[in-house]
């Protein structure tokens, strides 16, 4: 029987798409290739004709899209010579950053808020031997020290302003649009420093671009609500939410993701923690789909404007989950409806709890 070549990570997949030479050496943990799962049951819920898929990136190697782009950012920094790395982080970043710096035998330094991540992201970058460094300010804050940082020492900066994480992250939309054999009509995701939106487009773009396909997609980014400079029009100096992935008030890709909504003709709404609870749980509930609460915002929104409207019925339409929920298990533990059932080890006490449960 015929077999498939071994998947080895998206720039081997699309080596000539990216910049990268023959002999570049390809720091890479597999990433890429994640499921793009069409949803079964929440469709219906919401009593509209409509298609929805997830991009499920929580299933890349550490757990969330931000891999995508950190292959690209550390096989760059490695080709030109850089001994470490540094990012600002809320969590996903330090995380891939750190995987990657340890696959490249280079070291990482993260800055990331006090108190203000997940415990799930500060394992990974702990466990991966990432130099964390806590500081009493929010993801902001921590930015503006990595540019400056490295302005004095001999680090690369791993954050989406550095060109090539958005050049990796690109890839997602091909991925997407080969599994479809076309460009979805709407494509949401959360937005937190708009770089993953940007990068989208890039793809889609570029595929259009060459022909490969004849449309590309209306970029619909959601914020939460306590964390929405694209609603207010301005940066948002205290931003506040539960969605800590994409608790980002200055986001570094401000401009790019202004100029992805005119291109597309897309738009930027907000969501509230409540409703971006109500869809990680709908989710994990529905569909069997463990997103983290930021990656949720992507389909509460859709959701409400698959409601009203705004998004019509016959389309379809992707959104990218950007992290796993095991990133975040407290935050998933709090908000489940009922606790653990304790009874003794007898088959009669679990006879009955089973038999309670199924009746209600």
């Amino acid at each position: 029987m015929p077999f498939r070549p071994r998947y080895t990570g998206l720039i081997n997949k699309y080596r000539d798409r990216l910049p990268v030479q023959d002999d570049t050496r390809l720091i890479s943990l597999g990433e890429g290739n994640t499921p793009l799962i069409k949803l079964n049951n929440i469709p219906g819920l919401l009593g509209k004709n409509v298609d929805i898929y997830v991009k499920y990136e929580g299933l890349n190697p550490t757990g969330s899209f931000k891999d995508r782009g950190m292959t690209m950012a550390v096989t760059k920094a490695v080709e030109e010579g850089s001994k470490a790395i540094i990012c600002a982080s809320t969590g996903n970043t330090s995380a891939a950053a750190a995987a990657y710096a340890a696959r490249a035998g280079i070291t990482a330094f993260v800055l990331i808020p006090e108190g203000k991540i997940a415990m799930g992201k500060l394992a990974q970058a702990m466990m991966h031997g990432a130099v964390v460094i806590q500081i009493k300010g929010n993801f902001d804050a921590g930015m503006q020290l990595v540019k400056e940082v490295a302005e004095q020492a001999p680090v690369t900066i791993v954050n989406s302003i550095n060109p090539f994480r958005l050049q990796g992250q690109k890839t997602a939309a091909f991925e997407i649009v080969e599994e479809l054999e076309c460009a979805p009509d709407y494509h949401c995701l959360p937005v937190g420093n708009a770089g993953n939106i940007s990068a989208h487009w890039m793809g889609y773009s570029e595929y259009r671009d060459q022909g490969i396909v004849n449309n590309s997609p209306v970029m619909v980014g959601y914020q939460a609500a306590g964390s929405a400079p694209f609603l207010r029009g301005h940066m948002v100096d205290n931003p506040e939410t539960v969605a800590t992935a994409i608790r980002i008030g200055h986001p570094q890709s401000w401009d790019k993701a202004w100029q992805v909504k005119d291109e597309s003709g897309g738009w930027f709404d907000e969501c509230t923690d409540e409703e971006i609870l109500a869809a990680q749980k709908m989710l994990a509930r529905k569909e069997g789909i463990f997103c983290e609460p930021a990656s949720a915002a992507s389909l509460a929104g859709a959701m409400r404007d698959i409601r009203g409207g705004r998004i019509p019925e016959g389309v379809k339409v992707v959104c990218t989950l950007t992290g796993h929920g095991l990133k975040d298990p407290d935050i998933a533990i709090r908000q489940s409806s009922a606790p653990p059932i304790n009874v003794e080890a007898e088959l009669e006490a679990v006879k009955a709890a089973i038999l309670e449960n199924m009746a209600s």
